[in-house]
């Protein structure tokens, strides 16, 4: 419980998918503009990291490796395909409950809505999963050894995300209102702010988790 805590806090601030890694940043760029906007595709992409991360950790752990219910046999050559396949259909449920509840909110995010599927911070997360189960949890703080790792990993990626486009938008609204140069004016401004809020996130590295 101790590890996935500290996993859960360090994939929201340390390992942070915009600030560390700079995954997801289309849909981030393009999107923040507004923070009820913001907040709705910071729920979607939260919740699809949730469903995804653990069902492709046990797509890896029992289907993929050597050791699972293939014998000996390395199928770890697939795991792309079957990843995709897992983030897209949960991408189309999402969708449709999305466009069913909340069609305002369905429209205001239009064509990036269904992209979650192809937005690299939700295969990143599966592909940094892949790579973590290999880690010794005794020695490495990144470590992923098991179900609950997983889902402390997906949940604190999903708020690190969530948190970043939000506090974004929110920064971006504000601007709307204050005197940018005209040169710096647009994704200008907007670079330079995630630059100076990614180099703010740069203090949580010295962490111990």
């Amino acid at each position: 419980m101790e590890h996935a805590f500290s996993l859960f806090v360090r994939s929201i601030f340390v390992d942070n998918m915009i600030f560390a890694s700079f995954l997801g940043m289309c849909s981030y760029l393009a999107v923040s503009k507004n923070v009820k906007t913001s907040l709705g595709l910071g729920v979607a992409v939260t919740f699809v990291l949730l469903v995804t991360v653990p069902v492709n950790y046990l797509l890896q752990k029992y289907i993929l490796a050597p050791g699972g219910v293939f014998g000996d046999i390395d199928l770890t050559y697939l795991s792309f395909i079957l990843f995709i396949a897992v983030i897209a259909g949960i991408v189309q449920l999402v969708e449709m409950v999305v466009e069913r509840f909340s069609p305002s909110l369905y429209n205001a995010l239009g064509i990036f809505l269904p992209l979650i599927a192809v937005n690299c911070a939700i295969m990143g997360a599966s592909l940094f999963m892949q790579q973590r189960i290999e880690m010794d949890p005794n020695t490495s703080t990144q470590a992923i050894g098991g179900m609950l790792d997983a889902f402390a990993y997906a949940l604190g990626s999903g708020i690190g995300w969530l948190m970043a486009i939000v506090a974004l938008a929110a920064i971006r609204e504000k601007m709307a209102y204050t005197n940018v140069p005209k040169p710096l004016q647009g994704l200008g401004i907007t670079f330079i702010t995630v630059g100076l809020m990614a180099m703010a996130f740069m203090c949580f590295s010295g962490l111990s988790l």
